[in-house]
């Protein structure tokens, strides 16, 4: 395209490596005297307090039409569920091990797209999938001695986030990047509030703890998250996704740095030497679809 501007993509991707794992450093030292749930609720509130009111001062088109909404709304559960399991997961994990455990997701993708979607998928893809599975269960392994089931969490964020994934192809280009979110935002407090005032005894809903918190911090992690997501969002406006999805690995050493930098925690020899096989295949993988799509086409009828 002729508007493509593949640097700007690529910084604004790196952007999204370095906030993302950064807001999750600040949801794991939280998580530590909040909820789940509180966190969650915050989180997705600022995201709503941000960005509707930007929405409207911009007179963004916001989205409408009950297909749209109902859309909207599957990719807001998915959405929290993801943020939600990750959250309970930082619990118990450093923080490189869970978000590479959650890169399994490309791989998932890439076999629901095959099963589902009936998409060819040769043995070279397939190939580095079992490699990418081999990698995770190499990370899984020594976190699932020392945590037990927590190890798992992540592959139900993995989970979550291809729903979500799939969700947003089929309305990022109806929507604008802006709007969805504010309104995401909105429909997680309206489901999450109500619930925990309904369940107050439930500690995972619980938001005993936040007038007490951090409230900078707070703030930080949630305004993290919304920025983050949107320079993912807006990487892709700038530069086609092969030349920026390769850059989303970049986050499992960013989130070693910083796992390393705030908790002194680092992957050990098994765990250490997974990451480097997930990260391997899914480059793999990324490159096997770039250069597939280099391929010139065959002549339709109507050219020959």
């Amino acid at each position: 395209m002729d508007d493509d501007r593949p640097y700007l993509g690529i910084l604004l991707m790196l952007a999204f490596c370095v906030l993302a794992p950064l807001g999750d450093a600040i949801a794991k030292l939280l998580g530590a005297t909040l909820s789940i749930g509180a966190l969650v609720a915050v989180r997705f509130g600022a995201q709503a307090v941000t960005l509707l009111p930007l929405a409207l001062a911009f007179r963004l088109p916001m989205p409408r039409g009950n297909g749209v909404l109902w859309l909207i709304a599957l990719r807001t559960a998915l959405h929290v569920l993801g943020i939600g399991l990750m959250f309970t997961a930082l619990r118990h994990l450093p923080l490189a091990d869970a978000l590479a455990i959650v890169f399994v997701m490309p791989f998932l993708m890439l076999l629901a797209g095959w099963l589902l979607l009936d998409e060819a998928v040769g043995p070279h893809r397939l190939g580095a999938c079992a490699a990418g599975f081999a990698g995770t269960l190499m990370v899984i392994q020594p976190n699932f001695v020392e945590s037990g089931w927590p190890a798992l969490l992540p592959l139900g964020v993995a989970l979550a986030f291809v729903g979500f994934m799939l969700v947003t192809r089929r309305i990022a280009k109806a929507v604008d990047p802006i709007a969805l979110q504010g309104v995401s935002g909105l429909m997680a407090i309206a489901v999450l509030a109500p619930l925990a005032l309904a369940l107050p005894g439930l500690p995972l809903l619980s938001f005993a703890g936040l007038g007490t918190s951090n409230p900078g911090l707070l703030a930080l992690m949630a305004l993290i998250g919304t920025v983050a997501h949107l320079f993912m969002t807006w990487s892709l406006r700038f530069a086609p996704s092969a030349t920026v999805a390769p850059m989303q690995y970049m986050e499992i050493p960013f989130a070693t740095l910083i796992g390393w930098l705030i908790f002194r925690d680092l992957p050990g020899g098994l765990a250490a030497l997974g990451i480097c096989v997930t990260v391997a295949a899914g480059l793999y993988i990324i490159g096997r679809e770039r250069a597939i799509a280099r391929r010139p086409r065959p002549p339709t009828p109507e050219a020959t």
